[in-house]
C-alpha cells in the first residue's frame, strides 16, 4: 500500500517566507554592521538565519515578520536622544519584553553605557538569541532578567522603584484592556517614584479604540485618546499625575494589519 504524504502545513498570513532588505530596518542594519561586524552583503541572511531558527520554536508574529529588527524610535526622536543623555548620567533603563534586545543594541552603540541597560524577557531562548544576532555575548555588559510580569514573586521583585527609563516595545498591546491596565501598574512600580521617570515605546494602535481577536489572544488597540485615557485612570488609582504623549505612524509595508485603521502608537509617560 503507498504511504500518503503528509500536506505541509500553511504558513500563518504573519510569517514573511521572502524576506528583503526592507525587512531590516536601516537602524538595526547599522548597528548590525558597525557594532556587531556582520558584512554588509550578509545582514540579511544573517537576520533570516536568526529568524528562522527561533521560528522553529517560537513561530510569533514579531519573529514571523522580523519586527525584532524593527526601529525602537520614530527618526528624528527626542526621546531617543534624552534616552542616551539620561543613561550616560548614569540612570538605569529597562527593557520591557526586550525579545532579542534589538533595542538595547541601538542603544549601546549610540553611546548609552551598557552597564547601565537592562534587558528583561519572559523567553531565556529569546536573550540567547539576542547574542547570536549581535554577537556580542563577551563585550556587551547588559544584564538581563528572565522573569514574567504576572509573577510577583519574579525576578523583577528586586527591582521595584530601581529604573527611571522604561522601554516598552509593542509589549502592552498583548491583552485586553482590563489586563493592560493590570500590566501597565506592574511595570510603574518598577520605575523611580520621582519626577521624570518615564515609560517610553510603541504598540499596535487604530484610529478608532478597539477590542478584538489576535494571533496571539484578546488585544485591545488604543487611539492616542484612549491610551491616555487609560493613563489617566492608571494615575488616579494610584494617586500619581502622567504627562502622557502620543502619535501615530502608518505601518511599515507588508506588517500585517487588522484593518486599514491599523497604526503604530509611539507614546512617552512621564511621570509628573
Amino acid at each position: 500500500m503507498a504511504q500518503c504524504e503528509e500536506t505541509p502545513s500553511p504558513m500563518p498570513v504573519w510569517y514573511v517566507p521572502n524576506a528583503t532588505e526592507d525587512n531590516v530596518a536601516p537602524e538595526i542594519r547599522e548597528v548590525l554592521v558597525g557594532y556587531s561586524g556582520v558584512p554588509r552583503d550578509q545582514v540579511l541572511n544573517h537576520v533570516v538565519k536568526i529568524r528562522d531558527e527561533a521560528w522553529k520554536v517560537y513561530p510569533y508574529p514579531c519573529i514571523g515578520q522580523f519586527r525584532f529588527v524593527d526601529r525602537s524610535f520614530t527618526k528624528p526622536s527626542k526621546e531617543f536622544d534624552e534616552i542616551i543623555q539620561r543613561v550616560r548620567n548614569g540612570e538605569k533603563l529597562l527593557d520591557m519584553a526586550c525579545c532579542f534586545g534589538h533595542t538595547i543594541r541601538e542603544l549601546v552603540h549610540a553611546g548609552a553605557p551598557a552597564e547601565n541597560i537592562f534587558g528583561c524577557d519572559l523567553q531565556a531562548d529569546f536573550i540567547e538569541l539576542g547574542y547570536k544576532l549581535f554577537q556580542d555575548r563577551d563585550k556587551l555588559a547588559t544584564k538581563f532578567i528572565t522573569a514574567d510580569i504576572f509573577d510577583p514573586d519574579s525576578a523583577l521583585a528586586e527591582y521595584k522603584g530601581y529604573f527611571d527609563i522604561i522601554h516598552a516595545g509593542k509589549f502592552f498591546h498583548l491583552w485586553g484592556y482590563e489586563t493592560q491596565l493590570v500590566v501597565s501598574k506592574a511595570v510603574f512600580e518598577l520605575l523611580r517614584p520621582q519626577p521624570g521617570s518615564m515609560i517610553v515605546g510603541a504598540q499596535i494602535g487604530d484610529l478608532e479604540a478597539r477590542e478584538g481577536p489576535s494571533p496571539v489572544g484578546t488585544m485591545f488597540r488604543h487611539s492616542p485618546e484612549s491610551f491616555r485615557e487609560m493613563w489617566e485612570k492608571i494615575g488616579k488609582e494610584l494617586g500619581v499625575k502622567f504627562t502622557v504623549e502620543t502619535r501615530m505612524t502608518t505601518l511599515p509595508e507588508g506588517h500585517f494589519r487588522f484593518s486599514d485603521h491599523t497604526r503604530m502608537l509611539w507614546f512617552t509617560v512621564r511621570r509628573e
